[in-house]
């Protein structure tokens, strides 16, 4: 009798210890997944682009000829007059070529009186003094363009305004079409963003617009659209977006800034992170199985998904999407 219970009880502990091997082994043979809740919250449309700021009012100050630059003003950040001198070229060249000009002149002139003489004396001909005539009137008109030149010489300010920056120094050479000087009023200032032409539709005028800088890492900046180019760029395919900072902003002339431009906006909206999404379709964990699942999406951002139908707040969305789990596979759940 004692026999028997004893043989007994050692088959119950053999069939213990293969089902609870068997429970392990299916246990480990389920893959762990992360679940996520749905959240709500505000869902934006974005259009991404990237910007530099500039003053609503500035020029570039370039050089008509390229010549060595003799003098400069010491004016950067200083406010100027229009028709300030900024820079002196050299003009001895041109000098000398107005002086022989002028020589010429003279004595083109000097003929012409002497032809003149002559022709009332009936001792020179009509064609001489036409002739004579007509070489003091080009001789005048090359002068006069010479005279005119010479102020291509001389960098003036376009307008009244700060001077914003000097990219040149005495002693260097100015290129034909070189920029200078930049001239314009500090303020206001204004980001100018290229948008690609197939999110230009979805901009207008007034939109809130969120800017980061680097020279800020840790603020998001408002502004607001201002302008929009009426044609676009056929070769990089982008339409110019100016964007009107704030008076107080602390952004500067020259600063390159990522443009985040609101295009609309849902309240209340349920989310669920991007990475928990592939094209349409999200998988949910129910009775202990992942399940795949087509839902409705919105609007789509960086980090989180607008879905609009197929899901519910209590739902428990495996996340990031797993690419190799099988619909209707058993999972286990490792965090939630």
């Amino acid at each position: 009798m004692g026999g028997a219970l004893r043989v007994r009880t050692m088959v119950l502990l053999a069939l213990a210890v293969v089902g609870a091997g068997v429970f392990i082994w299916s246990s480990q043979r389920a893959p762990a997944v992360a679940v996520v809740a749905p959240k709500r919250g505000e869902a934006a449309q974005i259009v991404y682009a990237s910007g530099v700021v500039e003053p609503r009012f500035w020029a570039k100050v370039t050089s008509l000829v390229r010549e060595r630059i003799v003098e400069q003003c010491n004016c950067e950040a200083q406010s100027v007059e229009q028709g300030a001198l900024l820079a002196r070229l050299d003009d001895s060249e041109a000098k000398a070529a107005l002086s022989e000009l002028d020589a010429r002149l003279r004595l083109a002139r000097e003929n012409l009186s002497r032809l003149v003489t002559l022709v009332e004396r009936k001792s020179a001909s009509q064609q001489a003094l036409d002739q004579a005539q007509a070489e003091a009137a080009q001789l005048e008109a090359l002068l006069a363009g010479q005279k005119a030149r010479l102020e291509n010489y001389v960098i003036r300010a376009p307008s009244a305004g700060v001077v914003l920056r000097k990219d040149a120094e005495v002693g260097e050479v100015a290129d034909q079409g070189s920029i200078l000087f930049w001239v314009g009023q500090p303020k206001p200032l204004l980001v100018v963003a290229d948008v690609n032409e197939e999110d230009i539709p979805r901009v207008e005028l007034g939109q809130r617009v969120l800017l980061m800088a680097d020279a800020f890492p840790r603020r998001s900046l408002e502004a607001v659209v201002d302008s929009i180019t009426p044609k676009g760029d056929p070769v990089t395919k982008t339409y110019r977006v100016r964007i009107k900072l704030p008076d107080d902003t602390p952004l500067r002339v020259g600063m390159s800034t990522d443009v985040n431009i609101i295009t609309n906006v849902v309240k209340n909206a349920l989310l669920v992170p991007s990475l928990a999404v592939r094209g349409t379709a999200v998988f949910v964990v129910e009775n202990g199985r992942a399940q795949r699942r087509d839902v409705g999406i919105g609007i789509r951002g960086i980090t989180d998904v607008q879905v609009v139908s197929g899901l519910g707040d209590d739902a428990r969305i495996v996340s990031p999407y797993p690419d190799l789990l099988a619909d209707g596979a058993r999972v286990r759940v490792a965090r939630e």
